[in-house]
C-alpha cells in the first residue's frame, strides 16, 4: 500500500502531497521541481484521504493565522 507525506515547498511555502517513494516533485502554485527526500516534511499519511485532510488543515490553519496578522 502506497504512504504519503505532505511537503512544504522551499520557495513559495505551499503545502503540497507527494508518495513517500518518489524522488521529485513540482510544486502546483510556483513550479519549482522539489526533491521530496529534502523537503521540509509536515505530516505523514497512510493513505491519499488522510494526506488530503491533514492538507487541508494546514491550509486552512495558516487560512486563519493570515486573518489574525491583519
Amino acid at each position: 500500500m502506497q504512504s504519503y507525506v505532505v511537503i512544504k515547498c522551499p520557495k513559495c511555502k505551499g503545502f503540497l502531497i507527494a508518495e513517500t517513494n518518489q524522488k521529485t516533485k513540482i510544486c502546483p502554485y510556483c513550479g519549482v521541481r522539489i526533491t521530496v527526500n529534502k523537503a521540509e516534511k509536515l505530516a505523514y499519511a497512510d493513505n491519499v484521504n488522510e494526506a488530503l485532510t491533514i492538507l487541508k488543515f494546514l491550509k486552512m490553519k495558516r487560512a486563519e493565522e493570515k486573518r489574525q496578522s491583519h
